[in-house]
């Protein structure tokens, strides 16, 4: 007898048929689609087990979710691996010793030759209890960096999270570090980025907050925190600022010094006065966020006023050019993401500069000659003297030459970076290089060239292809120009030509040409208006010297340098690409710089033809003369040189009237006079190179003011004594050449064009003409005694 189950099958399938006792008999229709495959071993045997019923497979989307056990497998995994990491990090890490950030080493700063320019000296600390430093203090410093510190555990998961997301999705680097995760880094760790840093700061911080109190750990981080001005801790950084020691610090002052926390030296408003608005946001941040916390009543919050600190007092070891020397190169290393603050003050890094001693010394001996030495304690407006200047080669982009001012321990701002003076006239070859580029055409149509005529009449309003806009800007002196060229405006500085030139370019393109050689976007009044033309704008001195470089290379930008090589430890830290682009055609730049030439050869710049190399420049000046500009450049050294006024009390911007013995200063007198020094010095070892230019005059246009065009043009041609031809080339009467004063190719004059591109400013006229830069401001760039003879009277 058999003990072997009934199997579904054979026989007990065929209808008609019962199956075994209580089984029932299947249904034929369905008997071959419900068939069953036959049960496992383990649904076999026992009297009422059910069958295992075998799954479906997942078919299409469904196949790439995770089920259920998956993801609670992957969960449970990666929490066990994270308990383990904690546990072994916590066991492995410890607290170790103070890091070199507390007993930080000298930076070491470099000519290109390897001669030392300045150690930046000893780090300036002094430590101080915290029962020293006044409540308000301790809370604007909590309000800036931490409000929760007292609350919150070493760590806050949270915010690190937060912050990392906020990075990883573009939102810019945001902090997510407690107080206690500061003290770590600035005492026992580095300033690195790395992820092993920040794991050791994760355990050390958990450590640290078992072990210390939160008193203890702030003490801590109020003792090693850096504010800039080379001070570490808040009672160096209270002397720095305001000469006082902590304990004697206001609200105000407190909350000044904690915003500085944030960027010491961005936050400086002595070194950075284009800074203030942006310190002062950070400044009401902090006493808002005291009033929120309720550390600080609304009525006293009210009646608070922005403390202004006082003079910054540097190392003397910084002294003279080397303390500006030093902070440029520093602002460049944070600028471009080199060597944040915190990092170079750990010190021990020799940092090698494009700087050139030979250079560096010709443009101080130059300012000291034609400027410093002109100077008079007699005089008062003498003592509101400063000058800028900066050099770079066109060819590499290397600054070679900087002047920041008198002496860093005296006057602490750098004149060569500072953006806060207009830089007048030096902007209109822009206007021209933009007209150039872009193909631009007046309002009747015609291209926009060297010959192209314009409207000099004073005070006329600007129009645009809608009429009028309403701005009608004078020129210097008042006077009309009537009818005259592109080039005859250049040289005259004509305000209504340039404005409506810009018009008739368009603001915006003239504003992304000016961009484009170089002009930071974010200059302060750098604004796409009609008066974009007259220099309202506040560049910098190095600034304007990289857009001026970039003429002087047939359109080519580099963005400037002031670092060569920077190591630590022996080891080299990397420096950034630095590329190079065409930034407008090389017809667009060598058409202005041979209009820019004819201002050097016989316009107001003249007095440049005493470096005795082919030159092209341009003067300015500000409103109310409070700064005189030179811009120039030959083919291998652009350079601008800046006089500015400024109350050496108060701040404040003066104009230079009565300075060095002079009813006023303009770019043609003092500035250009020392670009001429320095240049002729910095290149006297060098062969003189002549300028290449592919550029093209354009079409003769009538003068309606004349009788007759041909009339006209003959009448021209004998005033100037100078053939068409050889005005093109070389910019002199042949047999008046000046010696040293090299020529330049140019393409030969085109048929007239309706419509078409403007080719190139041209070479301006060589009468000499006030610089008018802005409505009602007198200017005479005059003609320099012994060179040009005595100044013209003025109009």
């Amino acid at each position: 007898m058999s003990h072997e189950p009934p199997q579904p099958g054979g026989d007990h399938g065929e209808p008609g048929r019962k199956g075994p006792a209580g089984w029932p008999p299947r249904d034929p229709t369905t008997a071959k689609t419900n068939r069953k495959p036959p049960p496992t071993d383990g649904a076999q045997g026992g009297k009422g087990r059910t069958k295992r019923v075998k799954r479906p497979k997942r078919t299409g989307w469904r196949r790439a979710v995770p089920t259920w056990r998956m993801v609670l497998g992957s969960t449970l995994l990666i929490a066990l691996l994270l308990i383990g990491g904690f546990i072994a990090g916590y066991k492995l890490v410890g607290i170790p010793a103070a890091n070199a950030s507390a007993t930080a080493q000298s930076n070491v700063y470099l000519y290109k030759d390897g001669s030392v320019i300045a150690r930046d000296g000893e780090i300036n600390r002094e430590n101080i209890r915290l029962d020293k430093i006044p409540r308000t203090v301790q809370h604007a410093v909590l309000a800036a960096e931490d409000r929760d510190f007292y609350s919150e555990p070493a760590i806050d998961v949270k915010a690190m999270t937060r912050a990392g997301w906020n990075t990883l999705t573009g939102k810019g680097r945001q902090g997510g570090s407690t107080i206690t995760q500061q003290y770590v880094k600035n005492y026992y760790l580095g300033q690195e980025q790395t992820v092993v840093r920040k794991a050791k700061e994760f355990f050390i911080s958990i450590k640290l907050g078992r072990e210390q109190s939160k008193d203890e750990i702030f003490e801590g981080y109020l003792n090693t925190s850096y504010f800039g001005r080379n001070s570490y801790g808040i009672q160096a950084a209270s002397h720095a600022y305001y000469g006082k020691d902590a304990e004697d610090l206001d609200t105000a002052e407190g909350a000044y010094l904690a915003s500085l926390l944030n960027a010491p030296s961005a936050y400086d408003v002595v070194a950075h006065p284009e800074s203030k608005a942006a310190a002062l946001a950070r400044w009401n941040y902090v006493l808002d966020g005291m009033v929120k916390e309720n550390w600080l009543s609304p009525s006293d919050r009210a009646a608070m006023t922005f403390p202004v600190p006082g003079k910054a007092k540097p190392p003397t070891a910084l002294s003279g050019q080397r303390g500006y020397l030093v902070q440029a190169v520093d602002d460049y290393l944070a600028a471009h993401r080199i060597l944040d603050e915190n990092t170079l003050a750990t010190g021990g890094y020799r940092i090698t500069t494009t700087l050139e001693k030979k250079k560096q010394d010709a443009l101080v001996e130059a300012v000291e000659d034609n400027v410093l030495a002109k100077t008079s304690d007699d005089r008062k407006a003498d003592r509101n003297v400063r000058v800028g200047g900066a050099s770079i080669d066109p060819a590499t982009g290397h600054v070679l030459a900087m002047y920041g001012g008198i002496d860093y321990t005296k006057q602490y701002v750098n004149n060569a970076t500072r953006r806060d003076y207009q830089v007048g006239s030096t902007f209109k070859p822009f206007v021209l290089t933009a007209a150039v580029a872009n193909g631009s055409t007046t309002q009747d149509g015609r291209g926009i060239t060297p010959n192209t005529r314009y409207d000099g009449t004073n005070k006329r309003t600007v129009q645009s292809a809608r009429g009028s806009t309403g701005y009608s800007p004078a020129n210097e002196d008042d006077v009309d120009y009537g009818s005259l060229t592109v080039r005859e405006a250049t040289d005259k500085s004509v305000n209504a030509v340039y404005a409506q030139m810009a018009q008739d370019v368009g603001p915006d393109a003239v504003k992304d040409t000016a961009v484009s050689l170089g002009i930071p976007l974010n200059t302060p009044d750098l604004t796409a208006s009609p008066s974009i033309a007259l220099g309202p704008a506040t560049a910098s001195v190095l600034d304007m010297t990289e857009a001026y470089a970039t003429l002087a290379d047939h359109g080519k930008q580099r963005e400037h340098t002031l670092v060569a090589k920077i190591s630590k430890n022996g080891a080299d830290i990397a420096l950034p690409t630095r590329n190079t682009r065409q930034a407008v055609s090389r017809e667009a730049a060598d058409t202005t710089t041979s209009v820019l030439r004819s201002v050097v050869d016989g316009g107001t710049g003249t007095a440049a033809q005493a470096a005795n190399r082919p030159a092209a420049g341009k003067t300015g000046t500000a409103e109310e003369d409070k700064a005189a500009w030179f811009a120039g450049y030959t083919p291998d050294l652009a350079t601008v040189i800046a006089v500015m006024g400024q109350d050496p009390d108060t701040g404040v911007q003066k104009p230079l009237y009565g300075a060095l013995g002079l009813a006023r200063i303009n770019g043609g007198g003092a500035p250009a006079q020392t670009w001429a020094a320095y240049t002729a010095a910095a290149l006297e070892d060098d062969e003189v190179r002549q300028f290449e230019l592919e550029a093209e005059e354009g079409p003769e246009e009538a003068d309606p003011d004349k009788e007759g065009n041909e009339e006209g043009n003959e009448e021209r041609d004998e005033e100037s004594e100078e053939p068409g031809e050889d005005r093109r080339e070389t910019g002199y009467p042949e047999s008046d050449t000046p010696s040293g004063v090299g020529t330049e190719t140019s393409r030969a004059p085109q048929a007239p064009r309706t419509a078409t591109p403007a080719d190139a400013p041209s070479r301006t006229s060589a009468t000499r003409t006030p610089d008018g830069d802005h409505p009602g401001n007198p200017e005479d760039e005059g003609f320099i005694e012994g060179a040009r003879g005595p100044g013209l009277p003025r109009r």
